[in-house]
């Protein structure tokens, strides 16, 4: 089970490209090294405290866990100066009483066997794409690897973000042809 930081908490603000997504960075790691939690919905924060408090507001689309930032995605018709203070005092006072962030264990391993190319394709999500998107509020992760076909999983503010698809596109695969010409001739997400 996973705790939240030790008081005082500060947090800032910082914006991404997807525009109804803000990332809101705290001053001590919430999650492990590497790992992420996303809930796209209501039913998916069922065991995270916080998110489910989060969603309560009618505004909140998308919560986000990773590192020492939460990213929230809000709905479209709302603008981020009507809502960005309340969720960041909420957020404070969460973490401030020290509530449990999560009340889950660590996510199950990947299933599909691990060879050369995998590693490969891992090691450059990891070197070259994933602290870009992490600094945007986001996530990449690998997901699986079939018929020259990379498929990754994308969260955070990431999801539904209009730029994404360019992203995807024309720097994460153009990435994978120049650095994996033989082995990667097409990247999506799922």
């Amino acid at each position: 089970m996973l705790t939240a930081a030790p008081k005082p908490i500060h947090i800032y603000l910082e914006s991404n490209p997807n525009p109804n997504s803000l990332k809101f960075v705290i001053n001590e790691m919430l999650v492990p090294e590497g790992m992420s939690f996303d809930f796209p919905n209501p039913a998916a924060a069922e065991d995270a405290p916080l998110a489910q408090e989060l969603f309560m507001y009618p505004f909140v689309e998308r919560v986000f866990y990773m590192s020492n930032f939460v990213t929230v995605t809000k709905k479209e018709d709302v603008d981020w100066i009507e809502i960005q203070e309340t969720l960041k005092n909420h957020i404070r006072s969460f973490l401030e009483a020290g509530r449990m962030l999560l009340d889950r264990k660590e996510p199950a391993p990947e299933t599909q066997e691990e060879t050369d190319t995998i590693r490969k394709i891992k090691t450059i999500l990891d070197e070259y794409i994933r602290p870009a998107v992490e600094q945007d509020g986001g996530a990449i992760t690998f997901h699986s690897y079939t018929d020259k076909k990379v498929t990754v999983t994308l969260q955070g503010s990431c999801s539904g973000c209009p730029s994404s698809t360019i992203t995807l596109k024309a720097g994460i695969e153009n990435l994978f042809k120049k650095m994996m010409p033989d082995e990667v001739e097409t990247v999506e997400a799922r």
